[in-house]
């Protein structure tokens, strides 16, 4: 898609524990037969003694595997129990419009996926990595849950053409020379008198490229788990390939600059961190490699980082009753979206489209369920191979 922004002018003890009866025989022994024979009442003693110190060892071993397990699931939820995990996406024909928006305690509705086509044999590959995480992990912040989003596809060098102002990928609106630094691939700089992305450096794709100058294209691609959802025809990246955007620039929107500070629910912690207070600092992005975690159509959940601002149009990239807000409002961009009820709240990289098992590789009918997370809360995955960690760069 190409309608992300890339230059923006101004953007007790409780698992049900069970009451435990040791159920203890009480020996009667009549008089009679103590006087008739003492053997018996030793014998009957004996008996009951036993009986008693079986029961007492039962209900020690007993109590001792509750004890066990208790503390296991305590140790297993230690990281937080502030938040509420994602649900797993279900699935209605895709031609059914998607329902209205939902609370957030209740699961996505998406479109199903139909088979996308066959993928050629890759020419590069990166290291095989995990497929997506069957549920959700705890997260260490308490961050809202936004359901049924429309999402749709963009990727590193998308149509390059100059004389679009926001349709070429070769920047973003944190990184003017983003498709260098994600590929390493040079092939020439956009003229300084372009309208889109002027100055930066074009040729590196996230995708297949072809042809040369302004010819040049860069077209997506299915992506494979058997991969990690790595490119298929390009050099291992230098850069995260699983990227997504979303309609808040906190660097060159004035709207959003300005009040980022009251609104970023991890700025204050990012200060005290870095102790420098970088609110009033525009060449500080706080938004910039920010991790989200996505549950897509498939159900599965994956994990990205932010690395632009979108989808959206003239001065909408500040929308923060969408993106920070715990009531899942949807998005204020009324754009680029099949579903009728709403606009598309989220693009994402072809790595992402391919790991949340989108049905179209550049469809605009997608629905995914998402959420902000910490980077300690984010598991073990193919988004770990290579972490973006740079700042803005102009």
């Amino acid at each position: 898609m190409t309608h992300h922004l890339a230059v923006y002018d101004a953007a007790a003890f409780s698992p049900a524990d069970r009451l435990i009866h040791a159920q203890v025989s009480y020996v009667y022994v009549p008089n009679r037969y103590v006087t008739q024979n003492m053997k018996h009442l030793i014998t009957a003693l004996v008996a009951v003694a036993l009986l008693a110190f079986g029961g007492f060892a039962t209900i020690s071993a007993v109590q001792s595997s509750h004890k066990s397990a208790y503390q296991a699931g305590d140790r297993s939820s230690s990281t937080s129990t502030r938040a509420t995990p994602a649900p797993s996406a279900t699935s209605t024909p895709k031609a059914t419009p998607a329902p209205t928006p939902t609370p957030s305690n209740v699961p996505a509705s998406t479109p199903s996926s139909k088979p996308a086509p066959a993928t050629p044999a890759p020419a590069t590959t990166a290291a095989s990595a995990p497929a997506p995480t069957a549920a959700p992990l705890p997260v260490t912040g308490t961050y809202p849950l936004h359901t049924n989003i429309v999402s749709t596809t963009f990727w590193v060098g998308e149509i390059f053409n100059a004389s679009l102002s926001d349709g070429s990928q070769v920047c973003s609106t944190y990184n003017g020379q983003w498709a260098l630094q994600h590929t390493g691939v040079n092939m020439g700089t956009t003229p300084s008198s372009a309208s889109g992305c002027p100055g930066s450096t074009y040729g590196g794709c996230d995708g297949v490229s072809s042809g040369t100058g302004t010819n040049f294209t860069c077209a997506t691609e299915q992506r494979v788990a058997s991969n990690g959802y790595f490119p298929l025809h390009q050099p291992k990246p230098l850069q995260n390939p699983f990227y997504l955007d979303l309609p808040y620039d906190d660097v060159n929107d004035s709207v959003a600059f300005a009040q980022r500070c009251n609104v970023i629910p991890w700025a204050a912690a990012d200060n005290a961190k870095t102790g420098v207070n970088h609110c009033a600092d525009s060449s500080y992005s706080y938004m910039k490699n920010a991790w989200v975690q996505i549950t897509g159509p498939n159900g599965g959940v994956c994990y990205g980082q932010v690395e632009d601002a979108g989808p959206s149009s003239g001065s909408l990239y500040h929308d923060s009753a969408y993106v920070f807000g715990a009531n899942n409002a949807r998005p204020a961009n009324k754009s680029f979206s099949g579903d009728p009820s709403q606009g598309a709240g989220m693009d994402v990289s072809p790595a992402l489209n391919g790991c949340l098992g989108f049905a179209e590789l550049n469809g605009d009918n997608d629905h995914v369920s998402w959420r902000f997370v910490d980077r300690a809360s984010v598991p073990a995955g193919p988004w770990l191979n290579v972490v973006t960690t740079s700042g803005v760069t102009n």
